[in-house]
């Protein structure tokens, strides 16, 4: 399968103007990638875009921090699942796993499912944050709750995907949930390297340079 399929086509920044959304969306149905994922002010844009193209639309929800209240959480997936969002990535709350107050963390995750019930879940562990057992922790959670995916980093910490940190995620979930490696995956060798290593989906902003080194 060509590596584009595996490709969420990224632009998460600031800064991103509708020109450059534009841009990403033309890209990604050109290219037939996954999804675009962007900000979910962006996402009606996106949905309008990519209107029959086979390219779904991702947005990001208590995005980059995960340490906002669970209703605001809820509401943002909601929202975004009325503009057109087809899949959500979710951050977790990484401060609730550091304190073991998994009955929140689980909770947190179970309404965010609820919310965008029907769609794809993605909970974004920001695995630079956690240590490897509570990366087993949070996977193991976010599975009980329901999510569709187990999804590496942000990009916007201290680091982002690895290739062990893919392999411990993919060890906990099997073949029941996803894997997304994301953050910091720029070229086609990292890429290859994290698909084998379990990934069932990349996020990156560098999927055109990824795909062209495929084909070169």
């Amino acid at each position: 399968m060509s590596i584009a399929k595996y490709i969420d086509h990224t632009l998460l920044a600031a800064d991103a103007s509708r020109s450059s959304i534009e841009k990403l969306c033309k890209e990604a149905a050109e290219h037939k990638f996954a999804s675009v994922c962007v900000n979910s002010c962006w996402v009606k844009t996106a949905s309008e875009l990519l209107s029959g193209s086979g390219v779904k639309v991702c947005t990001v929800v208590g995005f980059p921090l995960g340490a906002m209240d669970t209703v605001s959480k809820a509401f943002e997936a909601e929202e975004a699942v009325k503009n057109g969002a087809d899949e959500i990535d979710m951050v977790i709350n990484v401060g609730y796993i550091k304190s073991g107050m998994l009955d929140e963390v689980l909770e947190d995750i179970k309404a965010v499912r609820k919310a965008c019930e029907g769609k794809v879940l993605k909970v974004i562990l920001e695995t630079c944050l956690l240590t490897d057992d509570e990366k087993k922790t949070a996977c193991e959670l976010s599975e009980k709750a329901g999510a569709d995916f187990v999804k590496t980093s942000t990009g916007f910490s201290k680091g982002g995907a690895t290739v062990a940190d893919v392999a411990l995620m993919k060890s906990v979930v099997g073949d029941r949930l996803g894997v997304k490696a994301s953050g910091g995956v720029r070229d086609y060798k990292t890429a290859k390297a994290m698909i084998d290593a379990g990934a069932t989906r990349i996020g990156a902003s560098a999927g055109i340079a990824i795909v062209r080194e495929e084909n070169a």
